[in-house]
């Protein structure tokens, strides 16, 4: 079977099996660089679909987080105009104060444990993937 198009008359004489060698070894390296770039392609289809799924439940969250802050401030501006004294206002903007920060505390957990996931989620194909193909290599 002739490599690369070339005739048997090519790689006769003295130098023929050496240069048989070579260009087999030149066809496993490019079928070993035609198997990289498939799991290459792959991790990054893995990555990109997992990543646009993280993305969205995080944007989603964000929105959520803002519609309970945004009611939770018209509440609060609701019981103010309701108050008739300083100390009720006081104790109003006290416990709207600490509410906040619970919620706020609450809600900055909640986007640190989407972030990690989305760094897993990123990290998982490429370690599988590059795994593969360095194994593949050796």
């Amino acid at each position: 079977m002739p490599l690369f198009g070339l005739s048997k008359i090519a790689f006769s004489g003295p130098f023929g099996e050496l240069a048989e060698r070579g260009v087999a070894r030149a066809q496993e390296g490019c079928e070993k660089m035609k198997t990289a770039s498939e799991e290459m392609a792959e991790a990054m289809r893995e990555i990109y679909s997992s990543n646009a799924k993280t993305a969205t439940d995080y944007g989603l969250k964000v929105m959520e987080i803002s519609r309970v802050n945004t009611t939770s401030t018209l509440d609060f501006f609701s019981q103010l105009l309701g108050s008739k004294s300083m100390s009720d206002v006081a104790a109003l903007s006290a416990t709207q104060a600490r509410k906040a920060f619970d919620a706020t505390s609450a809600q900055n957990k909640e986007l640190w444990e989407l972030a990690q996931k989305l760094a897993t989620d990123t990290g998982e194909p490429i370690r599988k993937h590059f795994g593969n193909i360095f194994q593949q290599a050796s």
